[in-house]
């Protein structure tokens, strides 16, 4: 698969270069080079980022840096079973732990969720950095949810991190997912509360908290583009309407 020339494969991390450095020059180049490409294409184009994964996958299987970004290629097109497998086979050559909320979410997708629980309470969970360990903690709601405890799913979400006034890269996740559950258990006013919180943690808009919070205060927004369609049509109708005076 073609790579543009700018692409130089000195753009991903240097944990990763040093890790390539135990293959020859060119093919750390090669390898490198594709990884790029599946970091640059993995949020917009998740299939093409695949593809690349392939091909450094086939060019350095045994490099745990190149298992793992095939891993989250294959998660993010929903191949959870090929994740799951390139997640445990980096996991095996580095012995760390970093993977196991996505290895428990990878159970998820395969309709495993009683083995995300379990994943959940593992001795693994207590060696994760505090951001992990709210992922973790993520995926346990989410399994619970999966299982239709609702009520089990808002308990696992409530902990110090989410009681916790401090921003984090994760605090509108966390804050999401409680107001998301907690609707779904018909608790709409604290739903609402909790996807006003989730707003005021969203910076980047990652999430569509507004947009959550809005339709619960029966506010509709009408997207600019039909709504001058629509003007449009209306002014066709009024010419052909004149024409017929």
């Amino acid at each position: 698969m073609p790579i543009p020339d700018e692409v130089t494969g000195f753009e991903i991390d240097k944990s990763v270069r040093q890790e390539l450095m135990s293959l020859p020059k060119t093919l750390a180049d090669d390898v490198a080079r594709n990884l790029v490409m599946v970091a640059q294409l993995i949020d917009d184009d998740p299939e093409q980022a695949y593809a690349y994964s392939r091909i450094a996958l086939r060019l350095a299987s045994r490099v745990s840096a190149v298992r793992e970004a095939a891993g989250f290629a294959a998660y993010a097109t929903q191949k959870y079973g090929e994740a799951l497998a390139e997640f445990r086979a980096s996991r095996r050559m580095t012995g760390g732990v970093d993977l196991w909320p996505v290895m428990a979410d990878c159970e998820r997708g395969l309709g495993r969720p009683e083995r995300a629980m379990a994943m959940a309470g593992e001795p693994e969970v207590r060696k994760l950095d505090k951001a992990g360990q709210v992922e973790m903690r993520l995926v346990a709601a989410g399994a619970r949810r999966d299982m239709g405890q609702i009520d089990a799913a808002i308990v696992t979400l409530e902990s110090p991190e989410l009681g916790s006034s401090a921003i984090h890269p994760w605090t509108s996740r966390l804050r999401y997912a409680y107001a998301d559950a907690l609707l779904s258990a018909g608790r709409e006013d604290e739903a609402r509360e909790w996807f006003a919180k989730t707003i005021e943690a969203d910076k980047d808009g990652a999430t569509d908290a507004s947009d959550r919070l809005a339709e619960l205060d029966g506010i509709e927004f009408v997207d600019a583009e039909a709504a001058d369609d629509e003007d449009d049509d209306q002014d066709d109708s009024d010419d052909v309407a004149d024409d017929k005076k």
